[in-house]
């Protein structure tokens, strides 16, 4: 047994397989295309954002969203066709009226009639959007309700090989339904795609579309970049034309160098001066405008200016150290250590004395008085205390007593002993240590002007300075106040010394007063005015980093789009539709195109489908005359030719297909005349013998060309009407409007409107019945009238067409002068009854009785059924 071939890959799988390996912004577009048909400009500014993302840039709430499978429309075998059932409980959609269920014919033809404003566009909307259009768009939700809807969907019922599935509870979104998208949506954007408003009139068959859209995106990525990038372009800063820098500097090279690979921590470390070089700037800057020596000369006195703050701080470092002043701190806590010693001996020797305090710091005063009294002045040349028989006291004169000597003897033992020599040489020491610390002024003060001069050079090694002589000064004063008490001497840290910086600084100063004389010389003075260049053009730098910086990311950015414009080459795309094209549109295509012109009009429009090329994308396909190939064709052909055209493009397109699902014509003959109407009617009544077909339409005209055709064909005809209520628009009503019915539509109605009226009156309610027989008659009037053109002159000559049916003329010959009669007389009671103008105001005739009606409709129906035997037996 022979295996089944495998199913044929439609345009837009094979799409999505070239697609795999493509950027995903590409992969977005895609979708969006399919989605869509048409790139908005909002959604080239995304792409533009995601093309970028692709590259590096940061990835923001917008995320690349690649085609996949389930973005495509459904691709059933032969036996799966799709065909729809109904379409109920509608919410959300326009001002559709809940409530409503809108079936369709599953095996022929569904024509579905309204005004404008009725809720075509509504349903329509809904079966785009679940279905497959080439431009699904959107759906607005009802604008005069209070609040939004919750929902936006509908429940769609529909088969499969003619099997009923669940129903749908079809909810909108950004695809297509996997199922119902086999089925396909015809209307004006439609049309649209065929016919190009520019230059040609265009065949793309649905898919080989979207290589054109997809290099047309890429077009308008890349030429959003390059505004971009010609924006960056111009927003250089106009003081890299005219450079203020050297440029034989290192900042003038650099500068002149940068581009987007420029590191710009380099360029800030070029930028950062250090204190150092900050002052040689200054220094260079005011010194290279005088004379050499005499700018040498000032910088010598500068120089001596910070030696003499370096013997100051020498000074001052030398007197405060922690040697110094702990050193003499021990001394004095020696001396009360051993006066301490002395004052426990004396203690000892002199205990039982008349007088306290002997021995003591004041005694020992008056007694070292007394003995230099008696040594130089009293007893010259005698032993202290005098040892003479008459000697005398040198205090109070009187002269001394055996015992006095002795006590006087013993007083000067003590303090010839060793401890009280001790205590006092001790005491000697600390004395002087201390006399020695405090000694001389620490301040700032007698280097106020060095200091000064110091500032202007290095305010931060001023500080430094001034902080040291402070320190030393405090410490100082706190060792001088420790040295009066007994405690631990704790001394203030020192501070780092300023003497390394101001060494380094009069060194500096010193050698660039010898570059300075040296400078006299032309050579050492370019070198140093070179020097001056190179600092001065690194300050400039410091003071435009941010200029700088925004050029290097303005150069970086540049070379992004660059990169980003990479991904938007359109030859391999080119290359994907060529073969495509190559594939689809094959002769046997180009025939069946033929076909399809022929069946839509006849041989009144001759055109041919030939390649020819293309920019981008895939290959063109234009549409042109037999007669004259270099012809404009969008410019010579009618709207009613060019839809026809489109029409049979759409038609060629599906005989291409594997299945044979539904087809949905939303408005086909909106820009068609009456000329056309009929040929379109006829070709879609066709179509419904391999297909199901739904056509919603407000012109009567095709209306009724669609309902002929069908009826003459035998098809399988669901009339249905939708008309606006109080509820909304989307008033599903089965058959057609009063205006479109036939007369025998018409007459049934009539009964019913009888039957009705004959209860108000056997009811008495006589005002309701006359008013519903004034209508009544009215109606029965009109159906008078389209008898006549429907039946007696059996539509030879109609209203609104553009032809004469002259093939059933013959059939005309059945009217007798019995039927003109009977016609006159059913019209002229209708018009004597219903108020076509003004009656007179005497005159107040009563309703006729419901016999009357009954008898006048079977009059009128009698008259048509009479006629219709008699035409049908006319050959």
């Amino acid at each position: 047994m022979q295996k089944p071939a495998a199913q044929q890959k439609t345009v837009l799988e094979t799409i999505l397989d070239w697609s795999k390996d493509r950027p995903l912004w590409q992969r977005d577009a895609l979708r969006r295309i399919i989605a869509n048909g048409r790139l908005t400009d909002a959604d080239i500014g995304e792409l533009v954002d995601l093309c970028k993302q692709g590259k590096g840039a940061p990835v923001g709430a917008l995320k690349a969203v690649p085609l996949e499978k389930a973005h495509l429309p459904a691709n059933p075998g032969q036996t799966a066709a799709v065909s729809l059932l109904s379409i109920a409980d509608v919410t959300g959609v326009n001002n559709l009226a809940a409530g409503q269920t809108l079936g369709f014919e599953p095996n022929g033809i569904t024509i579905i009639y309204g005004d404008n404003g009725a809720g075509k566009s509504g349903y329509a909307r809904i079966l785009k959007r679940a279905c497959r259009a080439r431009h699904a768009g959107k759906i607005e939700p009802n604008v005069y309700a209070d609040q939004p809807p919750k929902r936006v969907g509908a429940n769609i019922a529909y088969g499969v090989g003619g099997v009923p599935q669940p129903v749908e509870q079809w909810q909108n979104g950004a695809n297509p339904h996997a199922t119902l998208s086999a089925v396909s949506v015809f209307d004006s954007d439609c049309a649209s795609v065929h016919i190009r408003e520019k230059n040609e009139v265009a065949f793309r068959p649905f898919g080989l579309d979207v290589p054109d859209e997809l290099a047309a995106a890429c077009q308008a990525v890349k030429d959003a970049l390059a505004a971009e990038q010609k924006q960056l372009e111009k927003a250089r800063n106009p003081i890299f034309a005219a450079p203020t820098w050297k440029a034989a500097t290192a900042v003038g090279k650099t500068l002149a160098a940068l581009n987007a690979n420029t590191d710009a921590k380099k360029i800030e470390t070029l930028a950062a001066l250090s204190a150092d070089e900050s002052a040689r700037l200054e220094r260079l800057r005011a010194d290279l405008s005088k004379n050499p020596t005499k700018a040498a000369a000032e910088q010598t006195v500068k120089a001596d200016n910070v030696m003499r703050l370096i013997t100051a701080v020498n000074s001052v470092a030398a007197r405060t150290t922690d040697e110094e002043l702990l050193a003499a701190a021990a001394l004095a806590r020696d001396a009360r250590s051993k006066r301490g010693a002395a004052r426990l001996a004396a203690e000892k020797a002199f205990t039982g004395e008349p007088l306290a305090g002997v021995g003591g710091e004041t005694w020992r005063a008056l007694w070292d008085s007394a003995r230099r009294y008696s040594t130089e002045i009293a007893y010259p040349g005698q032993p202290f205390p005098p040892s003479a028989e008459d000697a005398h006291c040198m205090l109070c004169q009187q002269p001394l007593e055996a015992e006095a000597r002795a006590r006087m003897v013993r007083f000067e033992d003590f303090i010839q002993k060793d401890t009280e020599q001790l205590a006092r040489e001790a005491e000697k020491a600390a004395q002087t240590a201390r006399q020695t610390i405090a000694a001389g002024a620490i301040g700032t003060r007698a280097v106020k002007a060095s200091l000064d001069e110091l500032g202007l050079q290095n305010e931060v090694l001023q500080q430094q300075t001034r902080r040291f002589i402070a320190a030393a000064r405090l410490r100082r004063h706190v060792l001088l106040k420790a040295l009066g008490g007994n405690g631990e001497v704790q001394l203030p840290p020192v501070p780092p010394s300023p003497l390394p910086d101001l060494g380094q600084l009069q060194t500096t100063i010193r050698d660039y007063a010898a570059e300075l004389r040296k400078s006299a010389d032309a050579d050492e003075r370019k070198k140093l005015e070179a020097d001056f260049a190179e600092l001065s053009d690194r300050a400039l730098l410091a003071g435009m980093l941010p200029v700088v910086t925004d050029e290097i990311q303005r150069l970086k950015t540049i070379r992004f789009l660059t990169e980003c414009a990479g991904d938007t080459a359109t030859n391999t795309i080119t290359k994907m539709g060529n073969d495509i094209a190559d594939t689809v549109i094959t002769p046997r295509l180009r025939d069946r195109f033929q076909e399809e012109i022929v069946r839509l009009a006849a041989s009144k429009v001759r055109v041919e489908i030939v390649r020819s090329g293309g920019k981008y994308g895939s290959p063109q396909y234009q549409v042109r005359l037999f007669a004259k190939p270099d012809a404009k064709v969008h410019e010579i052909l009618s709207e009613g030719e060019k839809t026809c055209v489109a029409l049979a493009a759409f038609m060629t397109e599906l005989a291409t297909a594997m299945h044979r699902s539904a087809l949905v014509f939303d408005d086909p003959v909106s820009s068609l005349d009456h000329r056309w109407r009929g040929q379109v009617a006829k070709r879609l009544v066709e179509e419904a013998e391999n297909r199901q077909v739904i056509v919603f339409t407000h012109d009567l005209v095709f209306v009724n060309d669609l309902n002929d055709h069908a009826t003459k064909t035998g098809r399988a005809v669901r009339l249905t009407t939708l008309s606006r209520g109080a509820a909304g628009a989307g008033m599903v009503a089965d058959g057609l409007p009063w205006k479109a019915q036939s007369v025998e539509d018409r007459i049934d109605k009539l009964e019913k409107a009888a039957r009705a009226a004959k209860l108000l009156h056997d009811n008495n309610q006589e005002d309701e019945y006359a008013v519903e027989v004034a209508k009544l008659y009215n109606a029965l009037r009109a159906t008078w009238e389209r008898g006549l053109e429907d039946i007696a002159f059996v539509r030879v000559i109609q209203r609104h067409r553009d032809y004469i049916n002259a093939k059933d003329l013959k059939k005309v010959s059945a009217l007798t002068e019995a039927d003109c009669d009977a016609f006159a007389a059913g019209f002229k009671k209708c018009c004597d009854i219903v108020d076509a103008h003004d009656p007179s105001s005497g005159r107040n005739a009563a309703p006729p009785p419901p016999t009357d009606l009954f008898q006048d409709i079977q009059a009128l129906k009698d008259w048509a059924a009479s006629l219709r035997d008699r035409q049908k037996k006319i050959a």
